[in-house]
């Protein structure tokens, strides 16, 4: 099967509330974590639970000990390997991660270890590509270690700005059929269209995300709990009528595609 036919939308979800408007929103495929608004860390077991209770969409795990960068501590590495464990052991279909080394080069050793702890599981590379020096590099490794899917954005702030590199990396993908590119950070539908015009990407990485209002009726001014530039007020919620969206793009796109010559 050429893999690089195939369209997939993944969409990135904190809360079981936000899975499922995903799935219902035609979404394949979810990328679970914890604290969205800080890009994500790894999620708790009983989050994952109640997302596989709630919708049948594969789930891919980010396991991202903290916030910041991804040079880990020996610490923050068993860390992260016990929960490759936990998360293969409670029925994950994949986990997403990535190490690096001091001088921004993909930690060989850290990631093959992670990935023998996995086994069987699906492995996507995050973003940590998005920081590493050398991204054909870095590219070639994954395929040298197994890696499925590689998130980025192409070492931009979002993807568009990125579109030059994920055009270069597609090549390689297409070349020899290494891990998939998947185009994230700032993805919704039009983005989708426009990178289905010009480019052969078929693999996409949104969030979708709104804002609601909390129900709280008593509410106590001037205690920020985390970052005080966040209101402790609003809650971020996957937007079921946007990952819809987004699904209709690349089914129409998918559909001419089956039909060219």
């Amino acid at each position: 099967m050429d893999r690089n036919k195939d369209y997939i939308l993944e969409c990135c979800v904190d809360s079981v509330e936000s899975a499922v408007a995903a799935a219902e929103g035609g979404a394949d495929r979810l990328e679970l974590c914890a604290a969205l608004i800080i890009g994500g860390i790894s999620p708790g077991i009983g989050l994952f639970e109640q997302v596989r209770t709630s919708c049948d969409l594969p789930v891919r795990v980010l396991l991202r000990p903290r916030f910041g960068d991804f040079l880990y501590t020996d610490h923050e590495f068993e860390i992260i390997r016990r929960e490759v464990e936990l998360f293969k052991n409670a029925g994950a279909d994949g986990v997403v991660i990535g190490c690096l080394t001091p001088d921004g080069s993909l930690d060989m050793t850290k990631m093959s270890r992670l990935i023998k702890t996995a086994g069987t599981l699906k492995i996507t590379l995050h973003r940590a590509f998005d920081v590493c020096a050398d991204p054909i590099k870095t590219y070639n490794q994954a395929a040298e270690l197994g890696i499925d899917t590689i998130l980025t954005s192409g070492q931009e702030k979002d993807c568009l700005a990125g579109m030059p590199l994920l055009i270069e990396l597609c090549k390689l993908q297409e070349k020899a059929n290494g891990p998939r590119i998947m185009a994230g950070a700032g993805v919704n539908p039009e983005v989708i269209r426009r990178f289905l015009a010009d480019t052969k990407i078929t693999s996409y990485h949104l969030s979708a995300k709104k804002i609601i209002d909390s129900g709280m009726q008593y509410r106590k001014a001037g205690v920020p709990m985390g970052l005080p530039a966040m209101s402790e007020y609003d809650i971020y919620r996957t937007d079921r009528a946007i990952v819809a969206a987004a699904k209709s793009v690349l089914m129409a796109h998918q559909a001419a595609d089956n039909d060219g010559p």
